[in-house]
């Protein structure tokens, strides 16, 4: 057995599954409907929307296969998301990465494979595969109904997406932010690598709207959601929360990562307050928390202890760029 690679832009690429949300949520009829079709289709014994993670792939969708993740170590799926094509595999038995496949020596005893690569703003998060017991050839009209059907789950993958946006700055909203960070609490449970928080709330933010008007309130939150994309690009996840509320949320790497965009974002909002042509300004509190399994129940619990720790900084009255 040859394990699949990694591609290239992995790191980049896990951001992006993981910013969508979909790891470790229930099954939606909205993919079922698509692994249904695609059994009936084909007429296979099982169909999968696979999402592939750091070390396995968990299946969003899975019609005829009695599990829900396997290893990636063991995927097929882990060479589809190397291409832009479907990947076929006519007999497992035959090819040498997977001749001696635990999947292929025994349950399920895959024969034959295709997978259509799910791609999300330009990354292949999974994919939306079939299995046969048996070998059979793929011929290039099925290629293409494949692909259709992948297609399909593109589109149900991008509506989510959208669902999960806020309207006034383009950032994750609060319902996206909750998933993905329900989604990271359960990884670092199962590893223990850690998660942390920053939570941020402007500072007079009332005053502004209340002296220049909401149009000008509003460029003012898009101005600081701007700034902090900019600042944790490599962060997991930039958020608005709602109202003058924004939360970066940071998976896998110690709180102490956060330094370097805290000072590279106190750069970009003097920046940006140069830029006014009035004496309005981006003015900050942040607090910062790192999940604690001993404290911290579920994500909402690591968020409300941000949340207190931004409190605190904001009464001693330290200034935009410290953090409690």
């Amino acid at each position: 057995m040859i394990p699949p690679p990694k591609p290239h832009n992995e790191e980049a690429r896990l951001k992006r599954l993981r910013a969508l949300g979909l790891l470790d949520t229930e099954h939606e009829e909205r993919f079922d409907v698509v692994t249904r079709m695609a059994k009936r289709l084909f007429r296979v014994p099982m169909a999968l929307v696979s999402l592939v993670d750091a070390d396995r792939q968990w299946f969003k969708s899975c019609d005829g296969l009695d599990a829900t993740e396997t290893s990636r170590e063991v995927s097929f799926c882990g060479y589809t998301i190397l291409t832009d094509e479907v990947m076929v595999v006519p007999n497992a038995l035959e090819d040498e990465r997977f001749h001696d496949n635990p999947l292929v020596t025994g349950p399920p005893d895959i024969r034959f494979y295709a997978g259509y690569p799910l791609s999300s703003d330009g990354f292949n998060i999974g994919t939306l595969c079939i299995i046969d017991t048996e070998p059979r050839e793929f011929s290039d009209q099925e290629v293409k109904m494949l692909a259709d059907l992948g297609g399909l789950a593109e589109r149900e993958i991008a509506a989510l997406e959208l669902a999960a946006l806020d309207e006034g700055t383009g950032l994750v909203n609060r319902r996206g932010l909750y998933t993905t960070g329900k989604n990271l609490i359960a990884i670092s449970k199962r590893t223990g690598r850690p998660v942390s928080v920053l939570f941020f709330d402007l500072d007079g933010f009332k005053e502004v709207n209340d002296r220049y008007g909401h149009d000008a309130g509003d460029q003012l939150l898009v101005d600081f959601g701007d700034c902090l994309q900019e600042a944790f690009s490599t962060s997991e996840i930039v958020a608005r929360l709602g109202g003058d509320e924004f939360c970066v949320m940071l998976a896998t790497q110690p709180v102490e990562a956060f330094d370097g965009p805290l000072c590279r974002l106190g750069e970009l909002i003097e920046r940006k307050n140069a830029s006014y042509q009035d004496d309005r300004s981006i003015q900050y509190s942040v607090g910062v928390a790192t999940f604690d399994a001993t404290k911290h129940e579920d994500f909402a619990d690591l968020l409300r202890d941000a949340d207190v720790a931004m409190y605190a900084a904001k009464s001693s009255c330290r200034g935009n760029r410290d953090a409690a």
